[in-house]
């Protein structure tokens, strides 16, 4: 059997029913799974189903970024996303780190974080030591509440006692549940364990237990992705491959030193990611709350991203984050178009996912720089942009590609512009 390769040429030429006539078959996706994606979607007595106080749905493009090779396989990656510019720039990102052999991208356990708020104990130290003697039975305890988490793997893996001695409120004592979520995203989960683990805690340490709830610095359940480029294949408009990588190495490490730098670079790297995670029903909130605090973790804010040339004058970049994504529960099982989008990947494992998504993080963030480091975000970004400004002035069909040609060739992509151009179209 030949391995299907995610190189598609010519992909963003085809028509829409084309390109969804090749994915479909690039997936093994049925009429009816294409047709949710296409056409059917979320349906409002689905939504009902989910939320409250529902009166409709509400549709976002979804986009497939392509060249995806990771640890040696090739993945076409689903992205749910209404910013121009961002599956483009992924999909190029993305065949230049394939120039260098692609992706290598690794995680650790799945291991998320519950936390258990103790106050008014009389002994602090004294309080430390007896959960340090309570362990074996707490750890136990804490896998009463979900037995096929724990016939699966999962479970209770370790206890953390954090004292703050000098707060608002005056001293109090945290507790740190480690606990393996298998493919779950795990809240559900970890916060049932904290909640049956807390009445034990308040008992052992004299103590009063307050709120019971898990973490989202899932710093024990981090997805790392790496990868080459060439400098040759860095090479573009009079800049040597040289070049552009020192001017990305320059750009990250203006993101290391700078939070404000650091806070529109990680935003570029969401950018990516986020669209993914929507795409496949996970909660995109908790992986944003996750990477920034991640970001903070060494008391300032800087870039999530390392960038840097090697030796022999090849980018290298790699990035760390936590990434808390599950491939069981929630709206992954639910949203119709969410279980298309995993299967469209292949996703096998929870980890699996959070390895791709850090792939994505990772190309995100390479066009970007290199866009900044070169000829300006705008460049590229506005010429996709004008599509959405020729709309807004009311152009309609064949129109919009007209106008926003024009646009872009005029280089004034602006709403009054784009008006004065429809109407000399209509006049026509």
């Amino acid at each position: 059997m030949t391995e299907k390769s995610s190189r598609l040429p010519g992909f963003y030429k085809k028509t829409l029913a084309e390109r969804a006539a090749e994915v479909a078959q690039w997936a093994n996706l049925t009429p009816e799974e294409i047709a949710t994606i296409t056409t059917n979607g979320l349906q409002p007595e689905q939504a009902e189903l989910m939320i409250e106080n529902v009166i409709g749905t509400y549709a976002l493009p979804f986009g497939v970024a392509a060249n995806f090779q990771i640890n040696g396989r090739d993945y076409l990656i689903p992205m749910v996303v209404e910013e121009p510019s961002v599956v483009a720039a992924i999909s190029h990102a993305a065949k230049l780190i394939r120039a260098g052999g692609g992706f290598t991208a690794s995680t650790s356990d799945p291991v998320m974080i519950g936390q258990i708020q103790v106050l008014d104990i009389p002994d602090m130290d004294a309080a430390i030591a007896a959960l340090e003697a309570h362990k074996p039975e707490l750890l136990e305890q804490a896998d009463c509440c979900d037995k096929l988490m724990v016939s699966l793997g999962g479970g209770a893996r370790a206890l953390e006692f954090r004292p703050f001695p000098d707060t608002p409120v005056g001293p109090m004592l945290i507790v740190h549940l480690h606990y393996d979520c298998r493919d779950a995203m795990g809240a559900n989960a970890v916060n049932t364990a904290v909640e049956n683990l807390a009445p034990m805690i308040a008992d052992i340490t004299g103590g009063r237990t307050n709120l019971r709830i898990l973490s989202n610095l899932a710093d024990q359940r981090t997805a790392t992705a790496s990868g080459v480029i060439p400098a040759a294949a860095l090479e573009r408009d009079g800049y040597t491959g040289t070049e552009v990588a020192r001017f990305i190495a320059e750009a990250n490490a203006f993101a290391v030193v700078d939070p404000y730098r650091a806070a529109t670079h990680n935003k570029g790297i969401m950018n990516g990611i986020d669209a993914v995670v929507i795409a496949t029903g996970n909660d995109w909130r908790a992986i944003e709350a996750g990477a920034h605090s991640y970001a903070a973790r060494n008391g300032r804010y800087q870039a999530l991203t390392d960038w840097h040339v090697t030796e022999n004058g090849d980018l290298y970049g790699e990035i760390t984050l936590p990434m808390a994504v599950g491939i069981v529960g929630g709206a992954t099982k639910v949203h119709p178009t969410a279980k298309v989008a995993m299967k469209l990947m292949g996703i096998q494992s929870a980890p699996e996912l959070a390895m791709v998504l850090a792939c994505v993080g990772l190309a995100q963030n390479l066009a970007a720089i290199k866009a900044l480091s070169t000829v300006g975000i705008q460049k590229g970004h506005m010429r996709l942009h004008a599509r959405q400004v020729a709309i807004a002035a009311g152009a309609t069909n064949d129109q919009v590609q007209a106008i926003a040609n024009q646009l872009a060739a005029e280089k004034k992509i602006n709403i009054v512009r784009a008006q004065e151009l429809l109407a000399e179209l209509n006049q026509r």
